[in-house]
């Protein structure tokens, strides 16, 4: 396995800064959260593109995933939706990272509704992220937390181009054992999100080891080599210790639970 961490753990950091950290602790690929209160999102120019390239390359450190809002099962039309969505494509073929994260964000609609509406929009979208070598991913949340509902978007989509990300909280409180999620998603599968939360209704990021989610569970359903990601939600939660004293301990327990697995 390979191991990344998201910047959401790390708001605002410079990308100089973040590529140091990542290296100095031996993750070899950062999430980059794409938003315009962050060093990276779509608003940057070549130049600026360019030159997180460089500080990426000069450490070492991989660009796993750009990490947009998109909500693909939304109200709304497709249009706007369909060029958000390019707009990440585009930066991500830019940076040279292979993935692009997107939200179910289905809402109160009815979920065959919402589903409908997310895989037409990820069938129209990955014709594009093929053209530019880029994998749009749909992540476990919000109105589709488990397996089974990103599976049910995904399976009608029926294009390479189009994938999952298995953030482990979600199906874990939608009470979906980690063998069925692996199972649901497998065939879709990008790459894995490691999270550790105190309980259902505490969910301020923990280290890794310290809190309930079944993590072990969760690493011994991977046969396939992946990236696992450690989603720590600091941005969400600041009051939460800071990762980067965490990133070493974090990354091994995470191999002593692969070890264990093995």
């Amino acid at each position: 396995m390979a191991f990344a961490f998201s910047t959401l753990g790390v708001p605002g950091m410079p990308v100089a800064e973040v590529t140091a950290l990542a290296a100095d602790t031996g993750y070899q690929g950062v999430e980059l959260r794409a938003h315009p209160e962050e060093p990276v999102h779509p608003g940057l120019g070549p130049g600026d593109r360019a030159a997180v390239v460089r500080e990426f390359e000069r450490a070492g450190v991989a660009i796993l995933s750009v990490c947009g809002y998109t909500r693909v099962g939304g109200p709304g039309d497709d249009a706007s939706v369909l060029d958000e969505i390019g707009e990440l494509l585009v930066l991500a073929r830019d940076l040279g990272a292979p993935y692009v994260r997107v939200f179910p964000g289905g809402g109160d609609q009815a979920p065959d509704v919402a589903e409908a509406t997310a895989a037409r929009r990820l069938g129209a979208a990955a014709e594009t992220a093929a053209d530019l070598g880029v994998r749009i991913l749909l992540e476990t949340h919000d109105s589709h937390r488990s397996g089974a509902d990103v599976s049910r978007v995904l399976g009608p989509v029926g294009h390479r181009h189009a994938g999952a990300i298995w953030d482990v909280v979600h199906p874990w409180l939608r009470g979906e054992e980690p063998v069925v999620t692996h199972a649901l998603l497998s065939p879709f599968l990008g790459y894995v999100q490691v999270k550790d939360v105190a309980s259902a209704e505490d969910l301020a990021p923990l280290p890794l080891g310290a809190g309930v989610l079944p993590l072990a569970g969760c690493l011994e359903t991977l046969t396939e080599r992946t990236w696992l990601s450690w989603e720590y939600e600091k941005r969400w939660h600041p009051e939460a210790a800071d990762l980067p004293a965490l990133l070493v301990p974090g990354r091994e327990h995470l191999e002593n639970l692969l070890a264990t697995a093995r």
